[in-house]
């Protein structure tokens, strides 16, 4: 066991930060995903493009933006939700609407659509001709009613809204835009088909809510979810310009005691409490699965444009929707190399060609809801920026075309030491052993991701230990290859298979992929994380390509819960989330696998208790050979 585990943890505290064959190379891909994941019949796959082919975004058209007064929509139960009409103007002060008809966009919220922090509206799009349809969700904002993410309730909400929309005299055909919230509305708006709706232009949204962030792995996202909700919480008792006027402030008095007691009584405080103690919906479940967009997008029958983000918050998910997407409507799908915050802004476009996202935003709803020939149906279906080589790159399709599945196995004892990461089968027993203590993890790149980007954007980062996971390491296991003799290019999801055993009664694995430059520096570029006793697999929903596992399907319900036997090896399937990177000549790939992620994940009470301070050993052995597979293509293909 690693000498220095106990000061690296104290230090990352202190700046808070199965099978014998070998490398596996079918003559054919093929990629069986969930059925979820898997088109119906539809058109095939858009033709793919050129960035080169795009020009610039068209000139404005006018030169200010009128903002109406707040609205309130009625929904079916005497729930009134408030809205705002921010609509084309002549003048530069805005202080008229221009006359006329325009296609219109909508955004549905949770943010407070009048908050200057996160726009419900889009002034780009507006001074070109369209006019921008704000909503605060139910229970948030302005709005009436208690919030409940994503509810069967909150989702009428949204056909509702999409029918008052349409109903305006001067809105003609409509779009939705927005990032994170406003983009999971989108898909859930899109999914109901409203003859008047046209297009969707989703910035980072989510995809399953269970596996792409609240449970992931089995384990609590602590990192994420006490914040986001906090925020929406918070953003829902800020006094806006609707409360100036008498009967305004006594409407925003009214509507914040009513968010007061729903969060408390109703739905954030007891659902964080609930699948913290484990008491409740710390499995998947009808809860998760309604508050999962995937779970409709086969429903979805407009052209949809989709962002995301390589350490987004939902990086696993963005991927999957553009999949389910492709069959059978014209679909895109953009990767950045952002975090949330980042991402929901595409900081650093134009790169490479890609433009902004305003200007795709721009030509994807011109396109779409004007009818214009811009060639927007011709966009590239998918482009990926890649980590090492630091540029964007387009491809045809997602997975890769040429995506070859390679076995990289661990090799000796990585306890005390750096042990090695190689192609072929360990011919030596050898067992790594660590602490299975659950607070490492926060010395890492992870917790900048699973906090939206927003901590690296602090002091605490000083250090440069969310850059630099080396501290991290420190008391986890690592398996690094050599340098590369040439480059190695990787897209797609990873699987890594580990054989593991506990002192404990249960143990949590995180599994990360990490770039080791030629002075030591050790960036993560990926992970993935599981509860051993949540190891179960459903084979027929797991993504095969040839004849190698690349993403299982881990249940997550109580009945495919499976006990773990003390000191007793078991397989472990880690889910490592898709990437797209390139591994440079004279730099190695390095597989670092510790005991938590925090404060990524931590295991409900019950789990915590039974897998605490216990040992985890990691067994590299020809008979019980850990490894991990990798989705590896030509650099060719990928760097054009």
């Amino acid at each position: 066991m690693k000498l220095r585990t106990f000061f690296a943890l104290g230090l990352c505290f202190l700046v808070a930060a199965c099978n014998d064959s070998t490398t596996t190379t079918p003559t054919a891909t093929r990629s069986v995903g969930p059925p979820e994941y898997l088109g119906n019949s539809g058109p095939a796959v858009a033709r793919s493009g050129s960035w080169s082919d795009v020009g610039q975004a068209r000139a404005e058209d006018y030169n200010g933006v009128f903002e109406g007064p707040e609205q309130f929509i009625t929904m079916d139960d005497g729930v009134r939700l408030s809205a705002r009409l921010y609509v084309p103007s002549n003048d530069t002060e805005g202080t008229s609407p221009a006359a006329g008809r325009f296609p219109c966009v909508l955004t549905q919220t949770g943010y407070n659509k009048n908050a200057p922090a996160i726009p419900a509206r889009n002034e780009f799009l507006i001074r070109r001709g369209y006019i921008h349809i704000s909503v605060d969700v139910r229970g948030t904002g302005n709005s009436e009613g208690s919030w409940e993410a994503f509810s069967d309730r909150e989702q009428a909400d949204y056909l509702a809204v999409m029918q008052w929309a349409a109903s305006r005299a001067n809105c003609g055909n409509i779009g939705t835009w927005g990032a994170s919230f406003m983009g999971i509305t989108q898909l859930y708006t899109g999914a109901p088909q409203h003859p008047a709706h046209k297009a969707i232009f989703a910035i980072v949204p989510m995809a399953d809510a269970y596996r792409d962030i609240v449970m992931t792995g089995g384990q609590v996202n602590i990192g994420f979810i006490p914040l986001w909700m906090g925020l929406v919480s918070a953003l829902g008792v800020v006094p806006t310009q609707d409360s100036a006027s008498q009967e305004g402030f006594q409407h925003y008095l009214n509507v914040t005691a009513e968010h007061i007691v729903s969060a408390v009584n109703n739905f954030q405080v007891p659902t964080i409490a609930n699948v913290v103690t484990g008491r409740e919906n710390n499995y998947d479940n009808a809860f998760w699965r309604t508050r999962s967009p995937i779970e409709q997008v086969e429903n979805i029958k407009v052209p949809t444009f989709i962002v995301g983000g390589l350490n987004d918050i939902f990086q696993r998910g963005e991927p999957l929707l553009y999949e389910e997407l492709k069959d059978h409507t014209t679909a895109k799908l953009l990767i950045g190399p952002w975090q949330h915050v980042a991402g929901s802004r595409g900081i650093g476009l134009p790169r490479d060609g890609v433009p902004d996202l305003n200007t795709l935003a721009l030509m994807w709803f011109d396109r779409w809801l004007k009818d214009e020939p811009n060639g927007a149906e011709n966009f590239p279906n998918v482009t990926q920026y890649y980590y090492g080589a630091e540029r964007y790159a387009t491809a045809s399709d997602w997975p890769h075309p040429q995506l070859q599945p390679q076995r990289w196995y661990l090799h000796g004892d990585a306890s005390v030491a750096d042990a090695e990461l190689k192609p072929g089968l360990p011919t030596e027993n050898n067992t790594s052993v660590i602490l299975q203590n659950p607070a490492n993890g926060i010395c890492s790149t992870s917790t900048a991701q699973w906090t939206a980007g927003l901590l690296g954007a602090t002091p605490i980062d000083a250090p440069g230990c969310l850059a630099d996971n080396s501290l991290n390491e420190i008391p986890e296991a690592t398996f690094t290859t050599e340098e590369m003799p040439a480059d190695m290019a990787i897209n797609g999801p990873i699987q890594a298979n580990l054989w593991v055993s506990t002192t404990s009664f249960d143990a949590n694995v995180v599994v990360r992929i990490t770039e080791v430059a030629p002075d030591g520096s050790s960036r993560e570029l990926t992970n993935g994380i599981l509860t051993a006793s949540m190891r179960g697999v459903n084979r027929a929903r797991s993504r095969i390509v040839g004849t190698e596992m690349l993403q299982p399907w881990h249940p997550f319900t109580e009945a495919s819960e499976l006990p773990v036997a003390q000191m007793t090896p078991m397989l472990l399937n880690v889910e490592v989330f898709p990437s797209s990177f390139v591994i440079k000549q004279g730099h190695r790939l390095r597989v670092s696998i510790g005991a938590s992620d925090f404060p990524h994940g931590l295991p409900p009470a019950p789990n915590l208790v039974e897998s605490a301070l216990g040992a985890l050993t990691i067994y590299s052995e020809p008979l019980r050979a850990s490894y991990i597979a990798l989705p590896v293509v030509p650099v060719p293909a990928v760097i054009q």
